[in-house]
């Protein structure tokens, strides 16, 4: 599986936050914090704005890092991604994700 796919299905590669890591943009990392304070009703600063992906070694945001139950889940139990656990489709903490995201879905459940 493409190593940018996260737990969750979503794709690591479209995400702003990964996207200003990878090219050090502060203005995208100023973008994002503000985004993700306003949705999530806590304050994100730039300076948390560093990840290289859900499932490669390196840097993560704080949330994706030790606050996604999805992903200290499939952790523990050692699944690659949410594809690989027999409860996919009755799971409701990966339903959060897949109820929304249709290509989440996909990329979990693809060959």
């Amino acid at each position: 599986m493409n190593k940018f796919i996260a737990y969750c299905g979503l794709d690591c590669e479209k995400c702003e936050a990964r996207i200003a890591t990878a090219n050090d943009d502060n203005a995208l990392r100023a973008k994002v914090a503000k985004l993700w304070s306003e949705l999530n009703g806590v304050e994100i600063t730039p300076e948390m704005i560093n990840c290289d992906g859900c499932r490669l070694d390196g840097r993560k945001t704080v949330f994706c890092d030790s606050l996604c139950e999805i992903r200290q889940c499939a952790l523990a139990n050692r699944h690659e991604t949410c594809g690989s656990c027999a409860g996919l489709r009755t799971c409701k903490k990966i339903a959060m994700i897949t109820a929304n995201n249709s290509e989440a879905l996909k990329n979990l459940t693809q060959p």
